[in-house]
């Protein structure tokens, strides 16, 4: 079976070469990504596996069943740049679920630890040789509020690393997870309640109509002042311009961002070279109290060997039985 492979990066290849090899998987890797201008490069193949800002619309889907190609093999747990409506009835299209909740949730820690200690300032100064703690004051954690919007996998297991540092905790999920609630340290709450009720906010659920710029003006006028911001589920959760006023009036302490709304064309690339057309995240980065870092959260060993094995494993599954378990959507029968 030969697959397509689009947004291809140097880390991608060792674990779906080994996997690919045992399953007799051939991938043909492509640096450029899936959209309308590259969808012809996906002719002849079996499949194409892509990952988040890879762009699979009705035109991109169209081409893709008249080229004959079976599925879409998503590297993914999101799905919300896939035209899923479109694609239902058209193509098969799986995900990978989890493949490593810890990495993201430990990566979410890692940017609020950074910005609320000034790590990140205190390693540039100190490598200048100034020594100067003068700016430097941070908070700590045991004892904060955070409200962690999304409890799946993901936010459970970050929810668990907060409680380790002695913080409470607000919960809200359209789906509360069984026995997370122990109705003291960790309590669920209407979005509201949460947002006033919280020191720190972070985001750990997926990207739907509903979800969409949950964090607008109108949420961030409801937060306390000083609040800080994380998000590491996906870009558009943030009114990216909100957030901007947000700074600039003082009402946001900090934020930091492992996803951003119109990342498509600029992360996973070098564009040091060249001067940056989005006004709205150049504002961001340059601000002193905002942490960009370029959708890195999934990126550990173990993330990318789940990641491999589970897209590798629906392949197969497919391939044997004509469905796949972690199936988003289906094609008609024939």
């Amino acid at each position: 079976m030969k697959i397509a492979f689009f947004d291809a990066k140097s880390y991608d290849k060792p674990s779906f070469e080994k996997y690919g090899e045992e399953s007799g998987i051939t991938f043909k890797y492509f640096e450029t990504k899936l959209n309308e201008d590259t969808v012809e490069l996906a002719k002849g193949y079996d499949g194409v596996c892509v990952f988040v800002n890879d762009t699979i619309n009705s035109y991109v889907i169209d081409r893709l069943c008249e080229n004959g190609v079976r599925f879409l093999a998503l590297r993914c747990a999101g799905f919300n740049n896939v035209d899923i409506k479109y694609a239902n009835g058209k193509i098969h299209v799986f995900r990978v679920p989890a493949y490593s909740p810890y990495a993201v949730a430990e990566h979410t820690m890692a940017l609020l630890l950074t910005s609320i200690r000034r790590i990140h300032k205190a390693y540039i100064r100190s490598r200048d040789f100034n020594f100067s703690l003068s700016g430097f004051t941070g908070f700590d954690l045991h004892g904060k509020t955070v409200g962690v919007v999304g409890t799946g996998k993901i936010g459970k297991v970050f929810v668990d690393i907060c409680r380790g540092f002695g913080m409470n905790v607000l919960a809200y999920d359209k789906f509360p997870a069984e026995g997370l609630d122990n109705g003291d340290t960790i309590r669920y709450a209407e979005l509201d309640e949460l947002f006033a009720g919280s020191d720190i906010i972070s985001l750990h659920c997926p990207l739907t109509d509903e979800t969409h710029h949950m964090i607008n003006a109108k949420a961030i006028e409801k937060c306390k002042k000083g609040v800080v911001i994380l998000n590491t589920s996906r870009g558009a959760l943030v009114d990216a311009v909100a957030l901007l006023e947000g700074i600039k009036s003082r009402k946001i302490g900090a934020a930091c961002l492992d996803v951003y709304e119109e990342e498509a064309d600029l992360f996973y690339e070098d564009n040091s070279g060249h001067i940056l057309d989005d006004d709205i995240l150049a504002r961001l980065i340059s601000m002193p109290n905002v942490i960009v870092t370029s959708h890195q959260a999934f990126l550990t060993e173990e993330a990318l060997e789940n990641i491999a094995h589970t897209t590798v494993m629906n392949i197969v599954e497919f391939a044997e039985t004509g469905q796949c378990s972690n199936e988003v959507c289906c094609r008609n029968k024939q």
